[in-house]
C-alpha cells in the first residue's frame, strides 16, 4: 500500500509539472515590469531608449535631476497625507452607511438604496465641471477637504459594506441591546473587529484609488504645493525633450504603495503555504504512524 501511494503520488506531480511552468512564466511577466522600471531608473535616457536592461549606476544622478526640477518630497507628502485621510473617512461613513442600510433595512431604505446605486452609472467626467464650479464658489481650491470630499462616500463601498454586512449574526445585536449596549458601541465594540477582513480590502481599495487619482486633482488642484504624484509623474512627459532615467526614477517613487502592498502579499501567502506544509507534516505523522510504530494507510 505504501508503494501504490508514493506511485500515486508522483504520478500527480507529473500531472502538475505543466502547471507549475505556466505559474513561473505568469509570474516572470507579472513582475518583469517592476524590474525593468528598477531598472530603467539606474540608467541614463539613451540607455533606457536603447531598451538595456541591466541596471546601471546613474540612479543618484536621476534623483538628483528630479528633486531639483519637481517637488518630489511635498508631492510625496500631499499623496500619502491625502489618501490616508481619504480611507480613514471612506471607511467610517460607508461601513455606517452600510451598517445602517442592512441592520435598519425597510422596503424605503431598500428604493434608496437602489436610487444609490444608480449613482455608479455616472460617469466621473460628468461630473467635473459642476463640481469644479460649485468648490470653486466654497473657496475649497487646493484644499484637502476639496481633494476627498466628492470621494469619502461611494456607493460601491456602501454596497461592498452593506453585502458582508449580511454576515454579521442578528443574535450578537439582540444579545448587546439586552446587555444595555447602545447602537453606537455595537458598531465600534462589535461590528468593526468583526469585519476586520472586510475593512482591510476596502482600505487597500480606497487608499490605492486616492492614490492614483489623477484626473480630480488636476483640477482642483492648480497650486503646485498642492501637488500629487500622478500630477508630478504627468509633468515629467509634458517638455519637448523627455529624460526616461528620471521619469522612470518617478515612477518608481510613485509605485511605493503598489511595492509594498506586493510584498505585504508575497508574505502572507508564504507564511499560509509554510503553516499549510508544517499542518500537513504533521497530520500525516499522526495519522500513519501509531505509538507501537507500525505504518498504516
Amino acid at each position: 500500500m505504501i508503494h501504490v501511494t508514493k506511485k500515486n503520488k508522483s504520478a500527480i506531480q507529473r500531472r502538475l509539472i505543466p502547471t507549475y511552468i505556466f505559474l513561473i512564466i505568469v509570474s516572470f511577466i507579472s513582475v518583469f515590469p517592476l524590474y525593468w522600471m528598477i531598472s530603467a531608473a539606474t540608467n541614463t535616457s539613451t540607455d533606457v531608449s536603447r531598451g538595456r536592461i541591466i541596471p546601471g549606476s546613474h540612479f543618484m544622478e536621476n534623483f538628483r535631476n528630479l528633486t531639483s526640477q519637481q517637488p518630489l518630497w511635498r508631492a510625496l507628502g500631499n499623496s500619502f497625507f491625502y489618501a490616508i485621510l481619504t480611507t480613514v473617512i471612506c471607511l467610517l461613513i460607508c461601513s455606517i452607511a452600510g451598517y445602517g442600510f442592512e441592520v435598519y433595512h425597510d422596503k424605503w431604505k431598500d428604493r434608496v438604496f437602489s436610487i444609490l446605486l444608480l449613482a455608479m452609472m455616472v460617469p466621473q467626467v460628468a461630473t467635473m465641471v459642476p463640481l469644479f464650479k460649485m468648490f470653486s464658489k466654497a473657496g475649497l481650491l487646493n484644499t484637502a477637504v476639496g481633494f476627498i470630499l466628492p470621494i469619502i462616500s461611494t456607493p460601491f463601498m456602501i454596497m461592498m459594506f452593506r453585502q458582508n454586512a449580511r454576515s454579521f449574526p442578528v443574535d450578537i445585536i439582540e444579545a448587546a441591546r439586552i446587555d444595555g449596549l447602545n447602537e453606537v458601541r455595537i458598531f465600534f465594540q462589535m461590528f468593526i473587529p468583526t469585519m476586520k477582513s472586510t475593512y482591510a480590502a476596502a482600505a487597500v481599495i480606497t487608499f490605492m484609488n486616492a492614490w492614483n487619482s489623477y484626473l480630480w486633482p488636476k483640477v482642483i488642484m492648480t497650486d503646485n504645493k498642492a501637488m500629487t504624484m500622478p500630477m508630478l509623474i504627468a509633468n515629467l512627459i509634458t517638455g519637448y525633450v523627455t529624460d526616461y532615467g528620471m521619469l522612470m526614477c518617478g515612477v518608481l517613487f510613485c509605485s511605493i504603495p503598489t511595492i509594498d502592498r506586493i510584498l505585504c502579499i508575497t508574505e502572507t501567502v508564504c507564511r499560509r503555504y509554510y503553516r499549510s506544509s508544517q499542518i500537513k507534516k504533521l497530520k500525516k505523522k499522526n495519522i500513519n504512524f501509531e505509538p507501537s510504530g507500525r505504518h498504516y494507510q
